[in-house]
């Protein structure tokens, strides 16, 4: 399907950020669009996603009212972050937006959003491919809906009264401030270990956020 018509574009200190009334895939629109251009702190978003992707290229089907998002960002700027641990930074930085609204926010590693809530549902999920040395990551956040990738999984929804351009201005400022991987790996590192046996992991984390022993 092709993109609807979209809003005028807006634009938010360095950031340039395009409203979609609705879109197939914000990642897979993002990559066509910078193997055309050069882009740097360009974000596309919307509410109702229509062919977006999960890890494994799986399908994540999208619910009007749910928050789906992508940015690009000069992987000079980030070359603080373990290539390898990109999404895993990414996804941190999401969680702490998001655990102010819901306390019952985990992650489970390395880059997926869950609510433990008796069981873990997930909420989100978190994808980044670098592309022409820009890393384009792409999230989508069950804000309202519990929607997913297949009736297998269970999914449940944040379920927060904050509206999405909220959640996301707040994730873009929390990006423009570079926090250091030593830090956001410390602050993962403690939310891992602490949840981990949720999930049945039984490897450590090394450094770089990747599992010990594989």
């Amino acid at each position: 399907m092709e993109e609807s018509k979209r809003s005028a574009i807006n634009e938010e200190k360095k950031w340039r950020i395009e409203y979609f009334n609705e879109i197939n895939s914000t990642q897979k629109y993002l990559i066509k669009k910078v193997k055309k251009e050069d882009l740097n702190y360009y974000c596309i978003w919307s509410e109702f996603q229509t062919n977006g992707i999960g890890t494994h290229k799986r399908k994540w089907i999208g619910k009007r009212g749910n928050l789906f998002f992508s940015f690009v960002v000069d992987i000079n700027e980030f070359n603080f972050v373990p290539m390898q641990s990109l999404s895993v930074y990414f996804s941190f930085l999401m969680y702490k937006v998001l655990k102010k609204y819901n306390e019952k926010l985990i992650i489970k590693w390395p880059n997926d959003l869950y609510i433990l809530d008796k069981t873990a549902k997930k909420i989100g999920g978190i994808l980044c491919n670098v592309v022409k040395k820009k890393i384009i990551c792409g999230i989508g956040i069950n804000t309202k809906y519990s929607v997913g990738l297949n009736e297998k999984y269970e999914y449940g929804c944040l379920d927060i009264d904050i509206k999405n351009d909220k959640i996301l201005k707040n994730f873009l400022e929390l990006v423009d401030k570079k926090i250091l991987w030593e830090i956001v790996f410390k602050e993962y590192n403690e939310n891992f270990e602490k949840n981990r046996s949720v999930f049945g992991i039984k490897n450590r984390l090394n450094n770089d956020a990747t599992l010990k022993g594989e």
